[in-house]
């Protein structure tokens, strides 16, 4: 079975564990990195992250864009969106279409 994970802020992931999704708690920039590093030697194949983490371990996160896995999703987190992941859609639609079909 394909092993799917969240990663972000307490109150932002408790709620995918009903959905049968494994959970994982972070409060700062540290537990980010090291979670999403460890997700990934786990074989995890889909890391949903909100987005107020991604922006916390841009670096981490950035490690995995051009591997098939993780794919790592961000996602809302309970204060709201960032935009940071329609950003990241919108970037790689560029990148793969040539140009940006959006239009912001």
């Amino acid at each position: 079975p394909m092993k799917l994970g969240v990663v972000g802020d307490k109150q932002s992931v408790k709620g995918f564990a009903a959905l049968g999704i494994d959970t994982f708690p972070v409060t700062n920039p540290d537990e980010v990195r090291r979670t999403i590093h460890k997700l990934a030697k786990e074989d995890y194949a889909v890391l949903f992250v909100t987005e107020q983490a991604v922006s916390m371990a841009e670096e981490a996160v950035n490690t995995y864009a051009t591997s098939p896995f993780p794919a790592i999703i961000p996602i809302p987190g309970n204060r709201g969106t960032l935009g940071i992941g329609m950003s990241r859609i919108s970037e790689n639609v560029e990148k793969a279409v040539g140009t940006n079909i959006f239009f912001d």
